[in-house]
């Protein structure tokens, strides 16, 4: 039935007939009306026994007003009573009809299945997808690999202005919390470390311990792992966005390569970035470590600073210094291939950003481990 602009208001009248409850609906029963028919229906009726529904004197009657009365009909048999509708003509018999059909069914949990087949189910779509990651970081690295051939040779091709944007981004802006992150993780080292050192007396361990940890491992790995969430996100976010606004798509019709205009400059910058904040993670660690060998352990700052000196040489310098770049261009790698899968939603582009901190923090530790087992075995 048609949305009704000057309808009547909806009545019920109870009746007693023969000992059973007659309800003699009237007046317009219609979407516009809904509160008034719910209302009409609240205490109309009490006691128990039958109950009928009269609707000959209906004046209209749509789908909104038929579930409200298909919904009292509902609580009514539910406690007990039986409930006939009388008067209808053949339009609402249809209609009621239709509602019996469509009567949305209980809602029943789906009870999780486990088994072993939709265990290595689950394990084998993880393992394609990781293939399918694999092979897009492949294609971006022998691309970014074409075009750095290209830009040695034509350097004007290089957008070096996009690069150094990116470096201040990337490098000067994450200095502060680099530093931050990086002071307090070296007061630990040494206050954990001279608490229990300091049973055995040998107090002044805590200077190689705090050196060799900080320049080998922790310096360039807590690095990795700031710039993987800070900056590596951002590059996710910045290309996702380009690909919803449908701006790559646009790069390619104008014939422009992605690679060489969004990914090189970020790329570059993320790879000079790194290893700069890593000296500067080092050398943050480094003096939280010696203030707090002063201050806990009583170590003074010269004595402090010969230790370190005779046991860090250069070679451990710059074991950590190596690794940065190749964490950085793993960084990058995965934000950008994260960026370039989002969809045109935002729900997609707030998933592929935490994939990509994510994929970009396990794989730092990946390799990190590779190369320690690499040094072990060339013996640095």
């Amino acid at each position: 039935m048609a949305f009704k602009e000057n309808s009547t208001a909806p009545a019920v009248r109870v009746d007693d007939e023969d000992g059973q409850a007659v309800l003699r609906l009237s007046g317009d029963w219609v979407v516009n009306r809904l509160t008034e028919c719910e209302a009409a229906l609240v205490g109309a009726s009490s006691g128990k026994g039958s109950l009928h529904l009269d609707l000959s004197s209906l004046e209209g009657l749509d789908t909104s007003g038929a579930w409200v009365i298909h919904r009292y009909r509902g609580s009514q048999e539910f406690d007990g009573r039986r409930v006939v509708i009388d008067g209808m003509d053949a339009n609402q018999q249809t209609l009621f009809h239709e509602l019996e059909l469509h009567h949305p069914a209980a809602f029943k949990p789906d009870r999780p299945r486990y088994s072993l087949a939709d265990f290595l189910e689950g394990w084998g779509r993880v393992t394609v997808e990781a293939g399918r990651d694999g092979l897009a970081m492949l294609h971006i690295l022998g691309s970014l690999g074409t075009v750095l051939a290209a830009t040695l040779i034509q350097p004007k091709r290089l957008r070096s202005v996009s690069a150094a944007v990116q470096f201040d981004r990337t490098c000067i802006g994450a200095v502060p919390i680099i530093l931050l992150m990086s002071f307090l993780i070296g007061v630990i080292i040494s206050q954990q470390g001279g608490f229990y050192l300091r049973q055995f007396g040998a107090d002044l361990y805590v200077v190689d311990l705090a050196g060799v940890l900080v320049l080998r491992e922790i310096g360039v790995i807590l690095t990795a792992i700031m710039v993987a969430g800070r900056s590596g996100s951002a590059i996710t976010a910045e290309l996702g966005a380009m690909r919803m606004r449908e701006e790559v798509d646009a790069l390619h019709v104008i014939g422009l390569r992605v690679t060489e205009v969004l990914i090189l400059p970020r790329v570059l910058a993320l790879m000079l970035a790194v290893p700069i904040l890593t000296f500067l993670s080092d050398m943050a660690s480094l003096f939280g470590s010696g203030l707090v060998a002063w201050a806990y352990l009583d170590i003074a700052p010269q004595p402090f600073l010969d230790r370190l000196q005779a046991t860090v040489t250069m070679q451990t310098f710059f074991v950590g210094l190596v690794k940065a770049p190749f964490m950085a261009l793993i960084v990058g790698l995965i934000a950008s291939v994260e960026g370039l899968k989002v969809e045109g939603s935002t729900e997609s582009l707030g998933k592929r950003t935490t994939l990509a901190v994510v994929k970009a923090i396990f794989l730092v530790i990946v390799v990190d481990g590779i190369f320690a087992v690499f040094f072990a075995a060339i013996g640095v």
